[in-house]
C-alpha cells in the first residue's frame, strides 16, 4: 500500500519566479509544489514536499545544492535538491516579495514588506538554529521589489516601490552606513542590476527598471571621490595620528564582519585592507542616459539582466518580450507570446536561453535567442480538468478540460506533446481506443470527436441530428461501435467507427447519463443515469435494455470488473454498490460517506462533518486483478477498499495547499464576518 506521489502533470507553472541552475535545470513554482525540469534530457519531475500554501518565491543556491521556497503566507522551505529533502522549516514575519543567495551562497538577501533583511545561508552542518539573522536594513519607504547582489557578494541593489533603488554596503566600515540613492524613476521599480567590466569584473555602473518601461543606465564616476554624507573624502591621516588608533572595542567591531570566522585584515582607516578603493554606497554615480521599451500604456512586469553578454530581457502585461543589448540599447528581438501578463523571465547562466512564465495560462517557454526556437514549450489547462484517462500500455496519459482542449502527456517525461483545440465547448469525456493509437473525446458542444495519434489530426466527428451534449463515452473492444450519454436527453447515441453513421439511439433513462462503460467480455453495455438506476444493453442486438438494477439514490458512475463477472456503482448517498450483472444480484456495499468526507468550503453554513457536500464518488476505478478498487470524488481525498472484506485500505489526501477552498477541516473563527469570510 506505499503508494507514493510521483509527479504533477497539467501546470508546468502557476505563479512566482522561475530559476535557471547552473546545471541546465529550471525550477518553477506550480501551486505548492516545485517542478525541476531538466532542460538536457527534457524531463520534468515534481519535487515531493509540499509547502502549505501557494509558492510566492523561490531562490537556488550558486552550486545548485539548495532551494529556498516561500509561499504567500511567509512560510519557507529550505530543501537539499540532491535527495530532495526538507532539511529546515522557517516563518517569516511578512509576506516575501524577493529573495535572493549571494553569490558565494553564504548570505540570503529576502525582501519583506520595507525591510531588507540579510541571513546567513544554513549548509550541509547539523545546526539547532540554521538560519540566523545578520542585518536588517529598514531604509525603504514602501515595499521591497527586487534585490540584485553585487559579484563579490559585499553590495545590495533594493528596488522599491517608493520609485527609488538603494545601494547597500553589508560590510560593516567606518563613516557612513546610510545606502546611495538612485532616483528619477516615475513608477515602482521591477528590477536593478549591477553593470561590470569584462576585463576587471569589476562593479562600472548600475541598471535600474521601472513599471512604467523606463531603463536608467548609471555610471560610477571614478575621478571624484564623494562621501555620502558631504564633500570630498578627506586625505587619510598620517601615521602615528589619533584619529588612525580607535579604541579596542572599536578595533573589534570595525575588524570583525559577521563571524569571527571571516576576520578580515583592515588597514588603520577602518577599511579593508583587499578594498583600499572608495566603497560604492559612497561613490558617486551619474546618470547616463535614460532609455524606454515604448510599450505604453502596457506595464513592464517582469526582467533580468545578463552580466556576462551585457543583455537584458523584459516582459510586458500583453505577452510581449525583448531582448536588449546595453548599454547602447538595440533590440535584438521583440516578440509576442501570449496575450496574457508575463508574470516572469529570467536568463540561462550561459545566456543563450530566454525563460518565460505566465502564470494565468501555465505557460513555460524556454527560447533559444540566437537561433530562434524553442529549447522547452509547454502549458497547462487554462480552466479545470474534467477527465483523465491513460493508454492501453500506460505511456500517454489524455485530459479533457473546461478550456474546451484536450491534452496528450508523455507519463516518464511529463511533457504535453499534442493538444487538440477543436471543440468548441467544454471537453467532458477522453477514451482510448484498445489500438493505441486513436483518442476519442466527447463534449458538451453536440460532437464526439477520434484523433489520429500519429497524424494528429481529427479524422472522425460523430454528430446527432439534433444537438445534444454529451457526458459520458465508451466504445467496445474490438473498437466498431462508440457510444455516448447525453446530459440533456437522457439518451444514449450509438455510432459506427469505420463509417461514422448513427447506428441506433438507446432511450429509457429518466436522468443525465453520466457513466457508461462496455463489458471487458462481451458487448452488453452498462449505463449508470441519475434516474436512480443501472441499466445493461445488448447494442449488437438491439433489444434495448437487458437488465435494470435499481437504487435509492441517484447513480453516478458505474465501471465493470477486469474480468467482466462484477459491477461496481456510486450512488448520491455515499455507497458503492457491487453488483454480479450475470445473476443481477447484490453482492456487497461500501459505506464510503465518512471516509470521503473532509474539508470545509468558505462558502459552507456548516461544519465539514455535518456538511452533504462532497461526501459521495463520481469516479471509481478496480486494480488490474479486481480485488481493490479506487474511489475519488469532490474531496481531497482517495479512498482504497478491498472488495471482498469491504474494508478501506487507505486513504490518500491529494493536496494540503491551504490556499485551495475544502481542504481545512475547521475554519477560523477570526476570519468570519458579518458578510462572510475574509478570504
Amino acid at each position: 500500500m506505499n503508494f507514493r506521489f510521483q509527479n504533477l502533470l497539467g501546470a508546468p507553472y502557476r505563479g512566482g519566479n522561475a530559476v535557471v541552475a547552473e546545471n541546465a535545470i529550471l525550477y518553477s513554482p506550480v501551486g505548492n509544489r516545485v517542478a525541476a525540469t531538466d532542460l538536457a534530457k527534457s524531463q520534468t519531475v515534481t519535487l515531493p514536499f509540499e509547502a502549505s500554501s501557494n509558492i510566492a518565491r523561490i531562490a537556488v543556491s550558486p552550486d545548485g545544492n539548495f532551494l529556498l521556497a516561500v509561499d504567500d503566507v511567509a512560510r519557507a522551505l529550505f530543501v537539499n535538491l540532491r535527495c530532495r529533502a526538507v532539511l529546515h522549516r522557517m516563518t517569516f514575519k511578512r509576506p516575501v516579495s524577493a529573495i535572493r543567495f549571494s553569490p558565494d551562497g553564504a548570505l540570503i538577501a529576502v525582501g519583506l514588506g520595507k525591510l531588507v533583511q540579510i541571513w546567513r545561508s544554513p549548509g550541509f552542518r547539523k545546526e539547532f538554529f540554521p538560519f540566523h539573522l545578520k542585518r536588517t536594513l529598514p531604509d525603504c519607504a514602501a515595499a521591497v521589489t527586487a534585490l540584485e547582489w553585487s559579484p563579490d557578494s559585499k553590495y545590495l541593489l533594493a528596488g522599491s516601490k517608493d520609485l527609488t533603488v538603494r545601494l547597500f554596503c553589508l560590510h560593516r566600515s567606518r563613516g557612513s552606513h546610510k545606502p546611495f540613492l538612485f532616483l528619477g524613476h516615475r513608477e515602482a521599480i521591477v528590477g536593478a542590476f549591477f553593470g561590470t567590466e569584462k576585463k576587471t569584473n569589476r562593479v562600472c555602473k548600475v541598471y535600474t527598471i521601472s513599471r512604467d518601461g523606463a531603463i536608467f543606465t548609471w555610471n560610477l564616476d571614478e575621478s571624484q571621490n564623494f562621501d555620502g554624507s558631504r564633500g570630498d573624502i578627506s586625505d587619510p591621516p598620517s601615521p602615528g595620528t589619533p584619529e588612525q588608533r580607535p579604541s579596542g572595542r572599536n578595533l573589534i567591531e570595525n575588524s570583525v564582519e559577521f563571524e569571527n570566522d571571516d576576520i578580515k585584515p583592515m588597514n588603520l582607516d577602518g577599511i579593508h585592507a583587499e578594498e583600499s578603493e572608495i566603497p560604492l554606497h559612497r561613490a558617486k554615480w551619474e546618470l547616463l542616459k535614460k532609455d524606454f521599451f515604448m510599450q505604453a500604456p502596457e506595464k513592464l512586469t517582469a526582467c533580468d539582466y545578463h552580466r556576462e553578454l551585457d543583455m537584458v530581457v523584459v516582459g510586458f502585461s500583453h505577452g510581449v518580450f525583448g531582448l536588449y543589448q546595453m548599454p547602447d540599447f538595440v533590440c535584438i528581438h521583440l516578440l509576442s507570446i501570449s496575450r496574457e501578463k508575463i508574470t516572469t523571465a529570467v536568463f540561462n547562466k550561459l545566456g543563450n536561453w530566454l525563460t518565460f512564465g505566465c502564470a494565468k495560462l501555465g505557460q513555460l517557454l524556454v527560447w533559444e535567442w540566437r537561433s530562434e526556437s524553442y529549447i522547452l514549450k509547454q502549458q497547462g489547462h487554462y480552466y479545470d480538468v474534467n477527465c483523465v484517462a491513460y493508454s492501453p500500455d500506460s505511456q500517454m496519459l489524455a485530459t479533457g478540460a473546461d478550456d474546451n482542449k484536450v491534452k496528450v502527456w508523455t507519463v516518464s517525461s511529463g511533457f504535453c506533446f499534442i493538444t487538440f483545440s477543436e471543440h468548441t465547448n467544454a471537453v467532458t469525456a477522453v477514451h482510448f481506443m484498445a489500438n493505441n493509437h486513436c483518442l476519442l473525446s466527447a463534449s458538451l458542444d453536440g460532437t464526439v470527436r477520434a484523433w489520429d495519434l500519429f497524424r494528429y489530426r481529427n479524422f472522425r466527428t460523430f454528430t446527432t441530428p439534433s444537438p445534444r451534449q454529451f457526458v459520458s463515452l465508451a466504445s467496445d473492444l474490438s473498437g466498431e461501435v462508440i457510444c455516448a450519454g447525453t446530459l440533456d436527453s437522457f439518451e444514449i447515441f450509438v455510432w459506427s467507427m469505420k463509417t461514422g453513421r448513427l447506428l441506433d439511439v438507446l432511450g429509457g433513462h429518466e436522468g443525465p447519463v453520466h457513466g457508461l462503460m462496455f463489458s471487458p467480455t462481451n458487448a452488453v453495455l452498462a449505463s449508470s443515469s441519475w434516474d436512480k438506476t443501472v441499466r445493461l444493453w445488448d447494442v449488437f442486438e438491439g433489444k434495448g435494455a437487458v437488465e435494470t438494477f435499481p437504487h435509492t439514490h441517484d447513480v453516478l458512475t458505474v465501471v465493470y470488473r477486469p474480468d467482466g463477472k462484477q459491477l461496481a456503482c456510486s450512488t448520491l448517498d455515499g455507497q458503492i454498490h457491487f453488483w454480479d450483472p450475470i445473476d443481477g444480484l447484490l453482492m456487497y456495499t461500501i459505506e464510503g460517506r465518512r471516509d470521503i468526507a473532509g474539508g470545509r468550503l468558505m462558502t459552507d453554513r456548516r461544519s465539514a462533518a455535518t456538511s452533504s457536500s462532497g461526501k459521495y464518488f463520481t469516479t471509481l476505478c478496480y486494480s488490474a486483478d479486481g480485488s481493490y478498487i479506487l474511489a475519488g470524488g469532490s474531496s481531497k481525498y482517495i479512498c482504497m477498499y478491498d472488495v471482498a472484506d469491504q474494508v478501506l485500505l487507505r486513504r490518500f489526501q491529494i493536496t494540503r495547499n491551504l490556499s485551495l477552498d475544502g481542504v481545512l477541516d475547521f475554519l477560523n473563527s477570526k476570519r468570519m464576518t458579518d458578510a462572510g469570510p475574509l478570504d
